[in-house]
């Protein structure tokens, strides 16, 4: 039985294609065998430079990314952070030539990290518990491997190790990573390594337990202080065969052992403890015989990791789990049809992908989950889930969910109410993950989420109250020892001297509170309403009138010394420049312009910050930016630009803009490997395209207003969650008529360049009448 060659690998790595039509083959599974719009995803996309995606298996939305990882950079050594470390935020670079081994955890295009939590290595030949070197992977259980011979796509993953001979495939349940490896005869094994981790240190592992139950039955758990400062990965593991022979070593040194000494604990001892373990495990394999290692996770306890092992693997096969999983990526995938070359369908299908990857879930089958407060909870009336990039994501991913998926939204909305019921400081979620925030980047946006959700009608009070709501806005906002927001609402604005973000946290904190003042006008508090208009308008506070531009200022008022408009370090903005904040007030454009100096100055400033060149001394020392993801001076690359282009709409020439944003889906998303200008960070960047694609664009969320960009594709068609249908239509679309002449929605006439999400959601049809620029 042959199946057709993946359509974007076809189209990115075409020197491969027999192997990989061959390997395809091997998959085994009925449904796979017809072409689909699995094979326009390409999860290989964004694993070279800047993209920091992961190639392996998971489910959508699930706790679970099983990967390999291609080296282990540690974040610091003698407390010295290691630059490396950050090309490995997925564990995974492509230009790599060793694996190290498979583990579960993964983020999806962050440029901070951790996880990389319970790694498994099938090895045969001599054992050896050190990973060795990609120089030398002979002196550990790394092995080199081939890109001809690696498959990648929703669901699946498979590789061969050349140094042993094993094909290692993996899928994955929402619960559980399921491994498949297939030996050559004799003996064989598989490491568990529980010291290996992404940006790890000495000392990261706090404490690893692994216990074997019987024959073919291993559990155990980790806690670990990384980004996440106490994160509890608890595991179950199932054997398809039975264990001949097993040990450990703990690679520490143990000052108190007890009365454990009386114990050959390294070998055939059924339990294992401490800060550096390494275990292997070894079978007998006849020639081609296949181990099936179905390894569940759960953050509340092993009994936890077991019941979800149960429920989610019991009496299944791989193939059948396979199926299962990829059956699931094709009903989310297939909520998108689109018309459009093969390339363009490549793209657009990886960045759906990418952007149904996070966040994830962190609950049990019986509903337990970890808290905040590393209590366990029981979930009643929602399914909880983690990693909320929030600063990143409440720009496009998050209103992209309220569009495709309102249910997984009102499940994130109680996850962050849950997360603000249990924080001590009484906080949304900044960027959380795993039970713990991590306080990363700046703002409240947990506020902007829950806003959008409110005002495109997927958060209304039958849902949640809006007492509680507005409780947990207002006190996300006024956390007195948190990036100066006690100074903030003092001044009007943040000093430099509390923090050097200080210019683009006052921007963001002003959005916010934007968000919060339409929030409590919608539920009729006037008063606080009023309050925070008021405090929406700071953003005015550090626009320097002599400059047109904003700048940070001292707490006495004065502005920064040598201040220079396009540095991004050190200038009072955090991975951006004063060229680029300077258009972030996405809540009053207006009054924006006049801080400007017109209509005329901005539509000259916006032109002028895609065609100006920005040399590569302002960036060399804000590793976020790269040469790829600027266009001109833009900085498409990172998130606090992205609604920048769609500015244009409020000037007199929005044809430029229309322009600006197909030069920026053309140049910087494209069906390669490093196909990514930055990184996709939890599936912004992918959302940013999906959104541009359809041909509008949620500059401000927190209202229900789209901004009118161009369509991309000649049609398009989305199934909306309610049953109703969406269809896009760009007559006479070509290189040459890219340009908007006129739109229309249900037949009726669009007047000005705004749509409404609560018109999306009826369905019908929206027309784009294309032509010529003018």
């Amino acid at each position: 039985m042959k199946r057709l060659l993946s359509l974007c690998l076809a189209a990115t790595l075409m020197s491969h294609a027999p192997a990989l039509a061959q390997r395809r083959s091997d998959l085994r599974i009925k449904e796979a065998f017809s072409t689909s719009v699995l094979d326009y995803v390409n999860p290989l996309v964004g694993t070279q430079k800047m993209g920091h995606t992961f190639p392996g298996a998971c489910f959508p939305f699930g706790g679970v990314q099983l990967s390999p990882d291609t080296e282990m950079v540690p974040y610091s050594v003698n407390g010295a952070y290691q630059p490396e470390a950050y090309e490995y935020c997925a564990g995974y670079q492509y230009d790599d030539p060793t694996i190290v081994g498979f583990s579960h955890t993964h983020f999806s295009g962050t440029g901070h990290s951790d996880l990389g939590d319970i790694l498994i290595m099938p090895a045969i030949g001599p054992l050896r518990l050190d990973r060795g070197s990609a120089d030398a992977p002979e002196t550990g259980y790394r092995s080199r491997f081939s890109h001809e011979r690696e498959t990648a796509s929703p669901g699946y993953y498979s590789v061969v190790l050349d140094d042993y001979g094993i094909k290692a495939e993996l899928t994955a349940t929402p619960r559980a990573g399921i491994h498949r490896y297939t030996f050559p005869q004799g003996e064989g094994r598989i490491i568990v390594d529980l010291t290996h981790g992404i940006y790890h240190y000495e000392g990261k592992v706090l404490w690893a337990n692994l216990r074997v139950e019987n024959d073919t039955t291993l559990t155990g758990y980790r806690i670990t202080r990384g980004w996440a400062r106490t994160n509890y990965t608890y595991f179950a593991i199932r054997l398809s065969k039975p264990i001949q022979h097993y040990g450990h070593r703990n690679n520490e040194q143990v000052t108190y052992n007890g009365f454990w000494r009386r114990f050959k604990v390294g070998e055939n001892f059924p339990e294992m403890g401490g800060t550096q373990i390494t275990a292997f495990f070894e079978f007998d394999f006849e020639e081609g015989e296949a181990l099936e290692c179905k390894v569940a996770l759960s953050a509340v306890d092993a009994l936890g990791a077991l019941k979800n092992l149960e429920a989610e693997t019991s009496g299944s096969s791989f193939d059948q789990l396979l199926v299962r999983t990829r059956n699931a990526w094709e009903k989310e995938l297939s909520v998108f049809d689109i018309q459009a070359p093969q390339d363009q369908k490549c793209v657009f299908y990886t960045s759906l992908y990418h952007a149904l990857i996070h966040p994830s879930l962190y609950m049990d089958v019986d509903g337990r989950y970890r808290g905040i407060d590393h209590n366990i909870h029981q979930a009643e009336g929602f399914t909880n889930y983690t990693i909320f990039s929030f600063w990143d994501t409440h720009r496009a991913e998050h209103p992209l969910m309220n569009l495709i998926h309102p249910q997984k939204s009102r499940d994130f909305a109680a996850s962050m109410l849950a997360h603000y019921r249990q924080s001590v400081h009484k906080a949304l979620p900044v960027w959380a993950h795993k039970g713990n925030e991590n306080w990363c980047m700046i703002g409240y946006h947990g506020v902007s989420v829950l806003a959008d959700a409110w005002a495109k009608g997927v958060l209304t009070p039958q849902d949640v109250s809006p007492d509680l709501l507005l409780e947990a806005m207002i006190n996300s906002s006024n956390i007195p020892y948190y990036d100066g927001s006690a100074e903030y609402v003092q001044l009007g604005y943040v000093p430099l001297e509390v923090t050097g973000n200080a210019a683009s946290v006052t921007l963001e904190n002003a959005y916010d509170d934007w968000c919060i003042a339409r929030f409590a006008q919608s539920t009729g508090r006037d008063d606080i309403a009023a309050s925070y208009h008021q405090r929406a308008q700071s953003y005015k506070n550090i626009f320097d009138p002599a400059l047109g531009f904003a700048r940070p200022r001292y707490r006495d008022g004065r502005w920064k010394d040598d201040f220079d408009l396009l540095d991004t370090h050190g200038q009072g903005f955090i991975e951006g420049n004063a060229w680029n904040y300077s258009f972030f007030a996405p809540h009053d454009v207006p009054g924006l312009i006049e801080r400007m100096g017109g209509k005329a100055i901005f539509e000259a400033r916006l032109d002028s910050l895609f065609t100006m060149e920005l040399p590569d001394k302002y960036f060399e020392h804000t590793e976020d930016i790269t040469r790829e993801g600027l266009m001109g001076n833009y900085v498409h690359g990172n998130e606090p630009s992205h609604h920048v282009p769609y500015l244009y709409a409020w000037t007199d020439h929005p044809s430029k803009g229309q322009a600006r944003i197909r030069a920026i889906m053309d140049q910087m998303y494209q069906n390669k490997i490093d196909g990514l200008c930055g990184n996709d960070d939890c599936g912004q960047m992918s959302a940013w395209y999906i959104f541009s694609a359809m041909g509008f664009y949620p500059v401000c969320p927190g209202s229900d207003q789209y901004v009118i960009g161009t369509p991309y594709f000649s049609k398009m068609s989305l199934k909306l969650e309610n049953g109703k249908e969406l269809t896009i239509v760009a007559h006479n679309l070509s290189s040459k008529n890219s340009y908007i002449h006129s739109v229309k929605l249900n037949g009726q006439p669009v007047q000005g360049p705004f749509l409404h999400h609560k018109d999306m959601v009826e369905g019908g049809i929206l027309e784009f009448e294309m032509g010529p620029g003018v």
